[in-house]
């Protein structure tokens, strides 16, 4: 249409040329530079700071709806990046496994720390990175959402319905994180922590997150001694007592590891508790030092 416009427009300046006849008021007799230019394409890129109804693990368009994080949803974008790199240049979203979704997890990891204040790990919150559709990648789509829920327990990651934000969840009076616990053996494995008031009488409590080296899932999950240390070093930490060979004689640990696919996609992150099996506790142990976690 447009050459087609061009060539008629050339045709009726010549016109006027020839006939000697001068253009009309208002008229430059160039009517070809008075159609504008063609818009450039904009790639759909999500929003962060909004909510949604419905969990995603691909960011399909057709089922992006976000809302106000007001109202109730499940689940909650707290920061959109961008992948760059060779991870960027392939021709298919990242992979499970892939360089690319681990650079991602390990951003979200990064972004939603300081969104709520600490480790997300640390309480009961769950994250997901969501990458765009094979479509979307295909037509340029680089992005990345880093997507957190509210979930029931350490044992249960349902995703529950909430309102408000969850930034800041962790930090202050942090309703969502781990405290106190009284957990359930069943053959000498944990079948479930129950959470209970660290003023309440318990065996175990909640100190912290160990990040776990790089090594691969099979060596991680056959060295379970350094995790069993790391984690002690992480109750001397928190107790204030002695980072020494007494600590076996102070108070177990109990930990949950991350799943084989969480770490295969950048999840290091390793839940410590120590546990006292021998007696009660109806204090946090928190700065209790060596009269609170006496050599036994």
């Amino acid at each position: 249409m447009r050459r087609w416009l061009a060539a008629f427009a050339g045709g009726a300046a010549l016109a006027l040329v020839l006939s000697g006849c001068g253009a009309p008021a208002g008229i430059d007799r160039d009517l070809i530079d008075d159609w504008p230019a063609p818009v450039a394409a904009q790639q759909f890129v999500p929003a962060a700071d909004v909510c949604h109804q419905t969990p995603q693990q691909v960011g399909f368009l057709t089922g992006y709806n976000p809302t106000a994080c007001t109202e109730s949803h499940l689940v909650e974008t707290m920061h959109v990046g961008t992948l760059t790199g060779p991870s960027a240049q392939s021709g298919t979203p990242p992979q499970p496994g892939s360089v690319g979704l681990r650079a991602a997890q390990t951003a979200c990891d990064t972004e939603v720390n300081k969104a709520v204040g600490a480790d997300w790990r640390s309480g009961r919150l769950g994250l997901t990175v969501v990458l765009p559709s094979p479509q979307a990648w295909a037509g340029g789509a680089r992005w990345y959402r880093c997507d957190v829920t509210e979930i029931a327990s350490i044992d249960d990651t349902t995703v529950g319905a909430r309102t408000g934000s969850l930034r800041g969840a962790l930090s202050g009076a942090a309703p969502l994180a781990y405290r106190c616990f009284n957990p359930k053996l069943v053959k000498d494995d944990i079948d479930e922590m129950v959470p209970v008031s660290c003023t309440a009488k318990h065996h175990a409590e909640f100190v912290g997150v160990w990040q776990a080296p790089e090594v691969s899932y099979a060596e991680f999950t056959r060295t379970v001694k350094r995790t069993h240390r790391a984690c002690q070093s992480m109750i001397a930490k928190f107790a204030k007592v002695p980072d020494n060979s007494q600590l076996d004689f102070r108070a177990g640990t109990i930990y949950y590891q991350p799943y084989e696919d969480e770490w295969k996609n950048g999840n290091r992150g390793v839940q410590c508790f120590l546990w006292i099996s021998d007696r009660d506790l109806t204090r946090s142990m928190r700065n209790a030092g060596t009269k609170g976690l006496p050599v036994t």
